[in-house]
């Protein structure tokens, strides 16, 4: 038996407790802060607040992304690696970064990130009752008369894995693998900051 068209899932823990801490602050500051933003999750009916359509300078913004933006280019080139990819002599790109901070019952739908090459999110706050990162076969549209799999089947073999991870953890995937935040059923926020890699 042989195992093909693997999914890699990249899941490491950020490397720097002083700034995860940091990092924190910084989300719940700028939820307080970010109007613009806190008007388009009203709009939009997302439950809590996301940096994602207000604020694209992160990085520049306050230094404590500045500090995860190195981590997170090393944690990226490791994963590139072992994901064999041929990038001609250039690297992958920080693209775009925003802040979560989810309703302990909010979730995000299943998507992708279109035009970027790697996507991945840096859990800061999972409070009990948080979900994870539920990431689906990418295969699932064409099983059309598949039977389901069994429970216990092994992890490389089920349609969906949820991924509940450690706070100070990053994930990785390839950017085309659709993932969702199935809603939770906490009381405090769930905070986590995604971001996409581009190449070229």
């Amino acid at each position: 038996m042989r195992t093909l068209f693997a999914s890699l899932l990249y899941q490491e823990p950020l490397g720097d407790d002083e700034l995860l801490e940091a990092l924190e602050d910084s989300c719940l500051q700028l939820a307080e802060d970010d109007s613009a933003g806190r008007r388009w999750c009203r709009e939009n009916h997302y439950r809590g607040y996301t940096s994602y359509a207000s604020l694209d300078d992160l990085p520049i913004r306050d230094p404590n992304f500045a500090d995860l933006k190195r981590l997170l280019d090393k944690h990226v080139a490791k994963f590139a690696k072992a994901c064999a990819f041929d990038l001609g002599g250039k690297k992958l790109k920080l693209d775009s970064l925003w802040v979560n901070v989810l309703d302990g019952k909010g979730g995000h739908g299943a998507h992708i990130h279109p035009h970027s090459v790697v996507s991945g999110t840096l859990y800061v706050a999972l409070p009990k009752g948080s979900r994870g990162l539920k990431l689906e076969d990418p295969r699932l549209a064409m099983m059309m008369a598949a039977p389901p799999r069994l429970e216990d089947a092994p992890e490389q073999l089920q349609s969906f894995v949820e991924i509940v991870p450690e706070p100070g953890t990053v994930l990785l995937w390839e950017s085309w693998l659709r993932h969702e935040v199935p809603p939770g059923a906490g009381k405090e926020p769930r905070i986590s900051i995604s971001f996409n890699y581009r190449w070229g």
